[in-house]
């Protein structure tokens, strides 16, 4: 199936965790994202939790427009012409409570953007000279709705509730999102683009925890627990995004498979360039994982009377994972290279977004690869 990725869309207005955080927890809660994240390619940490650019990133510079600023940074003169990003690490779909690492879960995030939009138009009907800064009026309705959210809602349950239980919990994660998109209809978007959520169970964080007995782990040494969840919670997503299709009049939905990339990286890992397809680049430990929760990436800490430090790796480009819970610069370009085939892309039913053209595909493909080789 082709890819209906559409990059003549105005804007882009993406909604997430920390797997599409451009600095929204760093400058909402004052979250800790020091050295050495943001390394590899921009030299200091960016509010990103990895040690370069993630899958939204590769995606919007695909585009050909500026990566997307965070709506909770105040400083630095964010614009937002082109869209706003509000994703943010540590956010789940359903309502964050008090042990929760960001207060932001999807419906603040949907809330912050009809703010957003509100606020916004208010702007430009008092000074058009803000459309360099701004959304146009009609960028709310022919922009581009991005979604990655959900990991945090199945992992967080884990820790207490068992198996069955987190299964029985996902309806009600779903309805959640459910009632977040079609607040977001309300308010005039149409083009929804819905990453479903990766293997949790192959983060080496969750394989610590929870795979301390080898008859839970599966043939590539990932959680099978954690896993089936995230299969199940992908299949009614899928379902979901069936249903906006058929009920919600001139929406043009997008579903995207990262789950089946990310295990086809880790899977075979060598024959994408990769060495290390589990352990963290950054953390402490060593082989075969190379985590430990006492100690975060980056951090210096006295573990059992002895001051050690956890860095990062030799060479990031030869690890699938960051730190223990976070794809690296290199894992998140492969994943972005692959949606780009549209191999992984689909709608439940046909819509009226026109597709890419195979040769527009291989020529965006090709600058994204540029891109990434020359940084």
């Amino acid at each position: 199936m082709v890819s209906p990725f559409n990059f003549s869309y105005p804007a882009v207005f993406n909604f997430g965790d920390s797997n599409s955080d451009t600095g929204g927890l760093a400058a909402g809660i004052a979250f800790p994202l020091g050295p050495p994240n943001g390394q590899t390619h921009f030299l200091e940490p960016s509010g990103r939790f990895c040690d370069g650019r993630l899958i939204l990133d590769f995606l919007i510079d695909a585009r050909g427009t500026p990566l997307l600023d965070p709506y909770l940074d105040s400083v630095g003169a964010p614009n937002f012409q082109r869209g706003c990003n509000f994703a943010t690490g540590g956010s789940t779909i359903l309502l964050a409570n008090a042990a929760s690492l960001s207060p932001f879960s999807f419906g603040i995030q949907v809330a912050q953007f009809v703010r957003f939009k509100a606020r916004v138009l208010e702007l430009l009907a008092k000074d058009k000279k803000l459309q360099k800064f701004l959304p146009q009026a009609d960028y709310f309705r022919e922009g581009l709705y991005m979604f990655d959210i959900g990991q945090n809602d199945l992992d967080g349950a884990f820790y207490s509730k068992s198996e069955d239980q987190v299964l029985a919990l996902i309806p009600t994660i779903l309805s959640e999102f459910e009632t977040g998109i079609k607040e977001l209809y309300n308010e005039g978007a149409r083009n929804f683009w819905i990453h479903n959520t990766g293997p949790l169970g192959c983060l080496p964080r969750i394989i610590t925890k929870f795979g301390k007995d080898p008859t839970k782990l599966d043939q590539i040494g990932c959680i099978n627990s954690h896993n089936h969840a995230a299969q199940l919670f992908n299949t009614q997503l899928h379902a979901l995004c069936t249903k906006f299709q058929e009920q919600l009049p001139e929406t043009n939905v997008t579903y995207v498979d990262i789950f089946s990339i990310k295990v086809n990286l880790i899977s075979n890992f060598s024959q994408f360039g990769f060495k290390e397809p589990l352990a963290a680049c950054c953390g402490y430990g060593g082989p075969p994982l190379n985590f430990d929760n006492r100690i975060a990436c980056g951090e210096t800490k006295n573990l059992d009377g002895t001051l050690v430090t956890a860095k990062p790796c030799n060479n990031t480009a030869e690890y699938v994972n960051w730190d223990g819970n976070h794809y690296t610069e290199a894992a998140n370009f492969h994943v972005s290279s692959q949606i780009l085939t549209g191999k992984y892309t689909g709608l439940p039913v046909a819509v009226k977004t026109p597709f890419l053209h195979r040769s527009d595909r291989t020529r965006i493909v090709m600058k994204l690869t540029s891109s990434f080789l020359e940084s």
